[in-house]
């Protein structure tokens, strides 16, 4: 079967537009006139319908697309912790269990006669679900527990689903029986922001959310759900290792199509290697996490660590232990094991129910995700080796370097900067240590150039390569 061709009906001359849209759409949650900004939104309606056929034959993906919004509905392969840039507050901190069960229990409680809703009655709406749930509950006297409802409410505003017509969320904040505010309620971006594969009610495991496509088809049409399940992966995730996906997925990245599609569609580089392939951004905008850059110290430390590890690879006189880098099964597989353990099922409609796909062991022709044929050997670097090369890097340059808030805290700094890499897939985290995998070497030469001493005093590192910096300079 040869994949379709993306962006089919585009002239040359308007590609480079076309193309900008679509990263649009994968980068932003929601689109309306607005969000991100006024102007986007007719910018992306005009290639609505192409894109609307690329996303479909390409990915498996389901563009919604109106007058007043355009939001994309992907299918999940797997579960993947990485990705919590779509649910945080406006400080940039990633929602925790609270305020995603705030969230929900928020959009459940807007009915679709009321246009309109005072936080007053909400919370009132809200408050018996809230404290139903064990371990959850709602008490405005609690800081912690309004602090989540404020990041909520100003998550839906936001997006466009609630808009403030009267008072004000601070003030509720500061006095719950004074204060109080009244929003506009667009139910059509809330049920855009909300649309679960599945019922969320008859769930009996996490995997029940997973795409079940390509588990449950016939031989003949694998082939094209294996494509496209490819071209999810190298969509969503920073780099791709063969070892780490199933051989159908691997058959699929190594012919030629679907990764050439993918750079049609979004502009971006194909880069192949013997260990995997990659969709390469030289912009640094098709990205929730540009890298090297001068985006913080967590950015920069993390290029630093890289420097360092690759000295100590490229050292004759030292010898490292190698081992296997786990397969993306096993991940899943642990990743849903926790998950399901704190999985509520008193409720379960069971007959209707939802469970996890069976595993290898149980039938070959339905896999939650593919066995790889051969395994990833890389290199083993040791918490011990780290820890004394973050000490190195405070000696190095200075504690200041490294802003107030890590110059006292080198280890957590260590711990930030891994977290980071490992969310890149340049480490993999396992007991003891880290391996490093293959795209690190990407980040070999990196430099470091002499700190720029700030009007406030503080020191900021610039990383660079050799090439000239790949991440943009303004983030």
């Amino acid at each position: 079967m040869v994949p379709p061709k993306a962006a089919a009906t585009v002239q040359f001359s308007d590609l480079g537009s076309y193309q900008h849209a679509v990263r649009l759409v994968l980068t932003n949650d929601v689109i309306t006139a607005t969000r991100p900004r006024p102007g986007v939104l007719e910018q992306v309606l005009r290639w609505a319908d192409q894109m609307t056929a690329d996303f479909r034959e390409l990915l498996g993906y389901t563009l919604i697309a109106t007058t007043r919004q355009v939001r994309l509905n992907r299918r999940l392969d797997a579960l993947d912790p990485t990705q919590s840039a779509g649910f945080s507050a406006r400080s940039g901190k990633p929602f925790g269990r609270r305020r995603l069960a705030y969230l929900c229990l928020v959009l459940a409680s807007f009915q679709r006669s009321r246009v309109e809703i005072s936080l007053a009655n909400l919370v009132r709406a809200f408050t018996p679900a809230a404290n139903a749930i064990d371990g959850l509950g709602f008490d405005p006297t609690v800081s912690a527990h309004k602090g989540a409802v404020v990041d909520v409410l100003g998550w839906l505003v936001d997006r466009g689903a609630l808009k403030l017509s009267d008072g004000s969320l601070e003030a509720w904040a500061q006095d719950t029986e004074r204060g109080d505010a009244l929003y506009d309620i667009d139910h059509d971006i809330c049920a855009a922001l909300f649309r679960p594969a599945r019922p969320i009610q008859h769930l009996t495991s996490a995997a029940g959310l997973l795409d079940a496509t390509f588990v449950s088809a016939k031989r003949g049409a694998q082939r094209e759900a294996a494509a496209q399940r490819a071209a999810r992966a190298l969509i969503e995730y920073p780099v791709v290792y063969y070892a780490q996906v199933g051989p159908e997925i691997t058959e699929a990245l190594r012919q030629s199509g679907v990764a050439e599609n993918l750079g049609r569609l979004t502009g971006l580089g194909v880069e192949r290697r013997a260990e995997g392939i990659m969709l390469a951004d030289a912009g640094g905008r098709f990205t929730d996490r540009p890298f090297p850059g001068r985006g913080g110290a967590v950015n920069r430390a993390a290029g630093l660590l890289l420097a360092k590890i690759a000295d100590l690879i490229e050292d004759p006189d030292e010898t490292l232990t190698s081992l296997e880098v786990p397969a993306e099964a096993e991940d899943q597989r642990d990743l849903l094991a926790r998950i399901d353990s704190a999985l509520p099922l008193a409720g379960v409609v069971q007959e209707l129910a939802w469970s996890a796909p069976l595993d290898d062991h149980d039938d070959p022709e339905r896999t939650l995700v593919s066995r790889p044929s051969s395994p990833l050997m890389v290199a083993f670097i040791e918490h011990s080796r780290l820890r004394i090369m973050i000490d190195e890097l405070y000696e190095e340059l200075g504690a200041a370097s490294f802003t107030i808030t890590w110059q006292h805290d080198p280890r957590g700094l260590l711990d930030a900067a891994l977290t980071f890499l490992a969310d890149l897939r340049l480490l993999r985290p396992v007991p003891g240590g880290v391996l490093v995998l293959p795209a690190a070497a990407r980040y070999r030469n990196v430099k470091l150039a002499l700190p720029v001493r700030h009007a406030d005093g503080q020191l900021a590192l610039t990383l660079f390569s050799e090439q000239g910096a790949t991440g943009d300079p303004d983030e």
